[in-house]
């Protein structure tokens, strides 16, 4: 039994790698077999339904693992604008260094699928919008009203996942820098 999900966890995080390093419609199910070294069996017992089952799992995963990550800033400083420019922050210092920049973004696959797999669509918008809860609910404990901490929970999500685009596609952590930096003057409290 542990082996069992050992394998489909394996699976699950190789695809989820290569999902955010080659895209959806980039990465290939014997690529995900060979990278994982699962047996061909194995893929289509723990997903039956193939790929799309698979990448569901993977949004899943790393969704997880993001959000934990802005939980942990969230919670450990006490002053939202800090905790958001800390999360921003961390963000952009993976960016500019050499490590791979995994578990940070769930954004290419969100932009290769939103028109042909409402499934994987809506697990996206899922985790998109248990970032922005997260925010809000910084945001009204710290005194703002609910109703603008609602609004601006949805805009600091935006700004950072486009920051995070466009830091990955200049290859640098500056535009999400930017961003922290101007975060003060966005979040009055």
């Amino acid at each position: 039994m542990n082996n069992k999900i050992n394998t489909k966890e394996n699976l699950i995080e190789t695809a989820a790698k290569l999902f955010e390093t080659k895209g959806y419609y980039g990465t290939g199910l014997n690529e995900i077999l060979a990278e994982s070294g699962a047996p061909k069996g194995s893929l289509y017992y723990h997903f039956p339904k193939g790929k799309e089952q698979l990448a569901l799992e993977a949004i899943y995963s790393e969704g997880k693992k993001i959000k934990s990550n802005v939980q942990t800033h969230l919670q450990n400083i006490e002053h939202p604008i800090e905790a958001i420019v800390s999360i921003i922050e961390s963000i952009a210092a993976v960016i500019d260094s050499d490590e791979k920049s995994e578990d940070m973004t769930i954004s290419l696959i969100a932009l290769e699928t939103y028109l042909t797999s409402d499934i994987l669509r809506n697990a996206c918008l899922e985790i998109y919008t248990s970032l922005e809860n997260l925010y809000s609910e910084k945001l009204i404990k710290s005194g703002m009203n609910k109703e603008n901490a609602i609004k601006l929970g949805c805009v600091i999500s935006e700004m950072i996942e486009g920051g995070i685009v466009y830091s990955l596609v200049k290859k640098s952590g500056n535009p999400l820098r930017l961003i922290a930096e101007q975060m003060p003057k966005l979040l009055i409290i």
